[in-house]
């Protein structure tokens, strides 16, 4: 007779089981959510220096022009397993603004990650995610040292470039031609 253990296998769940579960009310109205790799993750409340920094960035990235929509806290659909949330993304103008199916890669041209007590999570499991994806350009403002990490040239392992920017650094959105300050997203 072996000796063989078992041990209970995990489900990952799809994107469209995600979904289906979210249409038929599985989960409270007020819960937040993300799909990540097939498991289902709560994320913290928004506290309001994230709120604030993440009401900065829209306020900085718009008006965007009739080529672009700006998306805030809606899902990214990243393959078959994954649906985040990011914080914001600039994506590509679609006729229907996205009303029959929420953005997927192709559609993103910037994606930003407002990070407080998120950081860790954020740059150690989203930010591999993304590139893996082909997520073209991610930037995650770290709200604990008030600075900026931008990820750009995704591949498999990770991004190519990786830049570090303190607070008195800037970028350039290269869709908008519009420079950001990092130290406008942080009170004086």
């Amino acid at each position: 007779m072996s000796a063989t253990k078992e041990y209970p296998q995990r489900h990952a769940i799809s994107v469209d089981e995600y979904l289906r579960m979210g249409q038929a009310g599985v989960f409270a109205p007020d819960v937040r959510l993300e799909l990540m790799e097939g498991e289902i993750v709560e994320m913290a409340p928004i506290g309001s220096a994230h709120a604030a920094v993440v009401r900065t960035l829209a306020e900085l990235l718009h008006p965007v022009g009739e080529q672009f929509i700006l998306s805030v806290q809606d899902p990214l659909i990243l393959g078959e397993r994954s649906a985040p949330q990011p914080d914001l993304m600039l994506l590509k103008r679609r006729e229907d603004r996205y009303y029959t199916a929420h953005p997927r890669v192709e559609d993103v041209l910037l994606l930003v990650e407002v990070a407080d007590t998120t950081r860790d999570f954020d740059l150690t499991v989203k930010v591999p995610l993304y590139a893996q994806s082909g997520v073209a350009e991610v930037w995650v403002v770290d709200i604990v040292q008030r600075g900026m990490h931008v990820f750009r040239e995704p591949a498999p392992r990770g991004y190519v470039t990786r830049l570090k920017l303190p607070v008195e650094g800037c970028m350039t959105v290269g869709a908008l031609g519009r420079t950001i300050r990092v130290a406008d997203l942080f009170p004086r």
